[in-house]
């Protein structure tokens, strides 16, 4: 396996391998794996489209699946650190032999430059369509080809198939006397060939040329120019010599001009978290030392990053901006220090008696014109960058039209803010973190993918947390435009980053059984001990938001006490319009209200979104008068005419009672024994179990509506009594019923 020096070799030259007209080319990354990274134990293959998100909850590994690819190729920083990368079970093994342990292997199309690359590499242009190329811990990197079909040994089989053709053809050739001897001498040859070649064997390179060049020997110096046992003799040496140079041909992957070619094109990787993000107030000295460290922490690095990448986009260095504050006082308390540097031996006595004496000197007018020039020139700069980043960032931030002041002032630098709704002046800090995001990724971006990089891929780790819900959802949006350009690979636990109309994007992100992270394209695929959380909770929700904002903008929504409420009159409606008994002019939506409080919230929201308030339906427990002012409340206790009524005494009874028994097997008595004929089906449940002993769990009632909706959906309307049926229609129409208007009807 060939192994490169940590940093990719540099771009050919244009007298080199690669012309000048492919200079701007570059390749697609397709998908790519992690193997021995930190909580990585493989992840499999990752597929990546133009934009991927991938999906989990905190602490499943989201971040060690994004770091090793920014890994491969790092526009900037993306050092390796054994002792945070290399995980911790094979810690010892690694660090004794990183060149044997490739941590990443991406899939990259070759695009335009597939031609150029078979030429270097001499293999058809199909098999240079797609590369793969991996780093090792030692920094080394390896470049393979999987669509090259490699002979590496040669085919006995084959090569005996087309000796005997061979022979067939001359046995039966026509010539004239003078080429009986040659064509004697060629078939006794060629049978003693097919003798020492086994069916099943593998040839070696040197065994293939062995056999060329005996049949090379057949062929006469001066060979008549008419011959047809000559011409097949040279065919045969030709076929041969072809799969000769099959098997002795380098792997393309180890030619030195096709792994630059490769190398050099690589899409540089531009990775960024919040941990970047800026503050409002920077402390000049403390950063021109922090951007000289090489020891900086992981978040410090970032920090540091990103105001380099401030002071790229304002054209100065912050070395720069301190020379040009500095004022008299600095400039002459310099000038001491390095006098007294030059007169260092004398002693300290003498140096404090010497300045005491001296007399305070004249201000320079020359070097005070210089100083102020500096400083005007500093504010034009800051001014001018100030108003070119709000013109930029303009683009990217569609909340409000911000406005920036950079100014300096000695040693500190302060970013102001400000904006149409807001014109007053704040510090950066005081504005939103999704502000303070948007505002580092884009300088990051901005500088980082610029140029030579135009084509990178970035990797985002839980961008725009921060974010309201509404601007999280105008992320894709902005990703979408920023795709058109570059590979955009983020990570996301939030259901709002995640759009159902672009599932297809979505990756879940989960722990495996043996502890590791695990990448799947499946999002129903099992999770360990999730349950129905994990990453799927985010995706589910996605879905969920974006059906529920299509249907409650033309459906009437009906309050109800809890879930159990909602899933009972749920399959009721279902039911009732799959018999034909029910057909709403509008659809009807039931929304669980929690407790009146909530309720009068909900009730307040959905007025609002709606032609009225909303229907109540409520039992003795959930008092409905509280939470509209106007509009229907229905209580159960008066549809099914008796106290203590609930939502379950409109089910039919005895396979309510049924799957009570069977999810508590405990007791010798079964509620189906004991439940009495018209009685509350709530309170007699909460009667036999106080009497059996039973202790019931706090969300029984939720189970059993989600059993007793799976087993009436699973029999249909036909199974459920006709009056029942009958007062579930009474339901219905009172739901869709506002003002003694009926906006739905029976059928």
């Amino acid at each position: 396996m060939r192994h490169d020096p940590i940093t990719p070799p540099p771009a050919p030259q244009a007298d080199a391998t690669i012309p000048n007209d492919a200079k701007t080319d570059h390749m697609t990354l397709l998908r790519y794996r992690v193997t021995h990274f930190r909580s990585v134990k493989d992840s499999g293959w990752l597929d990546l489209g133009k934009v991927t998100a991938l999906v989990g909850v905190n602490e499943s590994g989201k971040t060690n699946l994004l770091l090793p690819l920014w890994k491969l190729n790092p526009v900037a920083d993306g050092g390796l650190d054994p002792v945070s990368d290399y995980p911790k079970t094979l810690f010892g093994e690694i660090r004794s032999a990183p060149e044997t342990y490739r941590f990443i292997l991406a899939e990259f199309e070759t695009g335009p430059l597939a031609d150029q690359i078979a030429e270097l590499a001499r293999i058809p242009a199909q098999a240079a369509r797609r590369v793969t190329v991996g780093r090792l811990y030692d920094g080394s990197f390896t470049v393979e080809f999987p669509d090259h079909d490699r002979q590496w040994q040669g085919d006995a089989g084959r090569v005996s198939t087309r000796i005997h053709a061979a022979r067939t053809q001359i046995e039966a050739a026509d010539g004239p006397e003078s080429q009986l001897e040659l064509r004697k001498t060629a078939l006794r040859t060629l049978d003693i060939m097919l003798t020492e070649l086994e069916p099943d064997a593998t040839l070696t390179g040197t065994t293939m040329m062995r056999l060329r060049n005996r049949v090379a020997a057949l062929i006469p110096e001066d060979p008549p120019a008419v011959s047809s046992v000559v011409a097949e003799l040279r065919s045969l040496r030709r076929d041969l010599g072809t799969w000769m140079a099959e098997i002795l041909a380098p792997d393309p992957g180890q030619i030195d001009e096709v792994r630059a070619a490769v190398l050099s094109r690589l899409p540089g990787f531009v990775y960024y978290s919040s941990w970047g993000n800026l503050d409002s107030e920077i402390y000049l000295p403390h950063l021109v030392e922090n951007m000289a460290r090489a020891d900086l922490g992981t978040k410090e690095l970032a920090k540091a990053r990103t105001l380099q990448m401030l002071f790229g986009f304002v054209g100065l260095e912050p070395t720069e901006i301190l020379e040009l504050g500095r004022d008299f006082r600095e400039i002459r308390e310099e000038a001491e220090r390095r006098l007294a540097q030059e007169k260092a031996e004398r002693g300290w006595m003498e140096r404090l008696v010497h300045r005491l004496r001296r007399v305070e000197p004249e201000l320079d007018p020359q070097l005070m014109a210089e100083i102020a020039e500096a400083k005007r020139t500093r504010s034009i700069l800051l001014q001018s960058a100030g108003m070119r980043l709000g013109d930029r960032f303009g683009a990217w931030w569609r909340v409000r039209d911000c406005r920036f002041r950079f100014e300096a002032d000695g040693n500190n630098f302060r970013i102001w803010v400000s904006d149409s709704e807001r014109p007053q002046e704040v510090e950066l800090e005081e504005r939103s973190t999704g502000l303070q995001w948007f505002l580092s990724f884009f300088l990051v971006f901005l500088h980082e993918s610029a140029g030579l990089h135009r084509n990178a891929v970035l990797l985002l780790d839980e961008p725009g947390l921060s974010l309201h819900p509404l601007a999280q959802r105008d992320l894709s949006t902005f990703f979408d435009e920023i795709s058109k350009a570059h590979q955009i690979v983020y990570t996301a636990h939030s259901p709002f980053l995640v759009d159902a109309d672009r599932l297809d994007r979505a990756r879940k992100v989960f722990v495996d059984k043996d502890g590791s992270t695990r990448v799947t394209s499946d999002l129903c695929a099992p999770e360990r001990g999730a349950g129905e959380g994990g990453a799927a909770y985010a995706v589910r929700s996605a879905v969920n938001m974006a059906v529920a904002e299509a249907s409650f903008g033309g459906a009437d929504a009906v309050l109800v006490p809890t879930v159990a409420e909602q899933v009972y009159l749920s399959v009721m409606k279902t039911l009732l319009v799959a018999a034909g008994e029910f057909a709403p002019a509008r659809e009807i939506l039931f929304a669980p209200a929690g407790n009146p409080d909530v309720g009068r919230r909900m009730a307040e929201i959905l007025t609002g979104r709606n032609e009225g308030p909303p229907v109540v339906l409520h039992d003795d427990s959930f008092d409905g008068g509280t939470v509209v002012s106007s509009g229907r409340t229905l209580r159960l206790s008066d549809i099914v005419d008796g106290p203590c009524a609930t939502i379950e005494d409109l089910m039919p009874p005895e396979p309510l009672a049924r799957i009570v028994d069977r999810l508590e097997r405990r007791p010798e008595t079964m509620l189906s024994d004991t439940l009495g004929k018209g009685a509350p089906f709530v309170l007699g449940v909460e009667t036999w179990a106080s009497a059996a002993d039973v202790t019931l769990a706090a969300d029984w009632r939720l189970d059993l509506a989600r059993r007793m909706r799976d087993h009436l959906l699973a029999r249909g309307p036909d199974a459920v009594p006709a009056e029942i049926r009958q007062r579930w229609q009474s339901v219905m129409t009172a739901c869709l019923a506002t003002d003694g208007a009926t906006r739905g009807a029976e059928k």
